[in-house]
């Protein structure tokens, strides 16, 4: 593979705390949860009441033909992709040749709410009334699909699915696409849209999910001895990924610099990271090693961090078992603690985060995190951080179910 150097020339994102890249990013340091209780009438039978549900309606900002003919997965990410697109500043045909741009976006479930809502309307009124739309609304590849016609991309169009860790697959595989020089510009990302009582009922049955009865917006508490679960949250992020000479030849503003990714798999379990972390610290390194980043320049993570018992004190082990020494000089986040849980789109919302916090040299916090579990021996503050001055590479680790592991790593960008 070749060491073309790939860069990020575009934010986009709408999310539990904020409908774009600035007020997600605002929210994030003023320490703003996204969890509320959820209104619907089918909320009552559900022992979990509460989600994170994208924070402005994407009906509300999409043409509404064609919000109705998306699955409201697509329609989050279409509007993050917008966004991105736009913040690139990119034409296609014009500053991008459209067979040398590609999509890689992600989602974990697809279109869930569109099959779900189709089979209820085959079970009560019959088969006509199924909607002719619904396969190209429910596929898993109908986000990267809409956001390819969106901004006339043939180059490939792919959709990474790997449960909670697929949003950074995605980044993962712009990253590919672009150093084997089979595309200049790739959006990159992830989406989900799945608060629905199916998926919902099946996660609480599972414990996976958090049935804390208290204040929502206090649920989400990574690494603090009282969590119990995820979140389940909505939204999507989608990152625009440029090869540098392609950026520099037409003036691009340039965010950061994406150095290598890692992907793994434990092979241990199918819902349980591996205790030790061990298939999560093999993708860390490999980030690393492909990137050639000392683990001594790594001053921030954003971390995977869900609120589970299990899987936090995992990722802990990771970064010790790769940082050795060095741990203790890396500022920690889990921007979950606001956001919750994305699934699929986890990783391409927080990579946006973590983009900017390189940008803007400040981590958010962790919230809630009132009792630091003592097995948990990471640098987590509970406000916003400065981070240090000079170039810093930072990680984003997404680890999903089926083991699957993904660690993209970013850092400042020089010439």
């Amino acid at each position: 593979m070749s060491r073309r150097r790939v860069v990020v020339t575009g934010l986009g994102t709408t999310s539990p705390v904020g409908g774009d890249v600035a007020s997600t990013w605002e929210a994030l340091l003023a320490g703003k949860s996204g969890v509320r209780h959820l209104t619907e009438d089918w909320v009552e039978e559900m022992p979990v009441k509460i989600a994170a549900r994208a924070a402005v309606d994407p009906t509300d900002v999409l043409d509404r033909v064609v919000a109705r003919r998306l699955d409201r997965s697509s329609q989050l990410a279409l509007v993050a992709a917008k966004e991105a697109w736009a913040d690139s500043g990119l034409v296609s045909g014009e500053s991008v040749d459209g067979d040398r741009l590609g999509v890689a976006l992600a989602s974990g479930i697809g279109g869930v709410i569109t099959l779900l809502s189709n089979y209820d309307a085959l079970k009560e009124k019959g088969p006509r009334r199924v909607s002719p739309l619904a396969v190209p609304m429910l596929m898993p590849n109908a986000p990267a699909a809409q956001v390819s016609l969106h901004v006339g991309a043939r180059a490939a169009v792919n959709t990474p699915v790997s449960a909670c860790a697929s949003g950074n697959e995605g980044v993962s595989l712009a990253l590919d696409q672009i150093r084997l020089n089979r595309a200049d510009v790739v959006l990159a990302g992830g989406t989900e849209a799945a608060i629905h009582p199916l998926p919902m009922a099946a996660f609480a049955n599972m414990m996976a999910l958090s049935k804390n009865a208290g204040d929502p917006t206090t649920v989400s508490r990574p690494w603090d001895v009282g969590r119990d679960g995820f979140v389940l949250g909505e939204g999507a992020g989608c990152l625009v990924l440029e090869e540098l000479e392609h950026a520099l030849a037409r003036g691009a503003t340039i965010y950061a610099e994406v150095l290598g990714a890692g992907i793994t798999a434990d092979a241990h379990d199918i819902a349980q990271p591996d205790p030790e972390g061990r298939g999560g610290t093999r993708a860390i390194k490999r980030a690393l090693e492909e990137g050639d980043v000392d683990p001594a320049s790594i001053k921030h993570v954003n971390a995977h961090a869900t609120s589970t018992p299990q899987g936090d004190i995992a990722e802990g082990l990771m970064l010790h078992a790769v940082l050795g020494k060095h741990v203790d000089d890396v500022v920690v986040t889990s921007t979950k603690s606001m956001t919750g849980h994305l699934l699929g789109g986890a990783g391409a919302l927080e990579s946006v985060a973590t983009v900017k916090a390189i940008v803007e040299r400040v981590s958010p916090p962790t919230i809630n995190l009132d009792d630091k579990d003592l097995a948990v021996d990471l640098d987590i503050p509970t406000s916003p951080r400065e981070l240090p001055a000079g170039d810093i590479v930072a990680l984003n680790n997404s680890f999903g179910f089926g083991g699957a592991n993904v660690a993209v790593a970013y850092a400042s960008y020089s010439a």
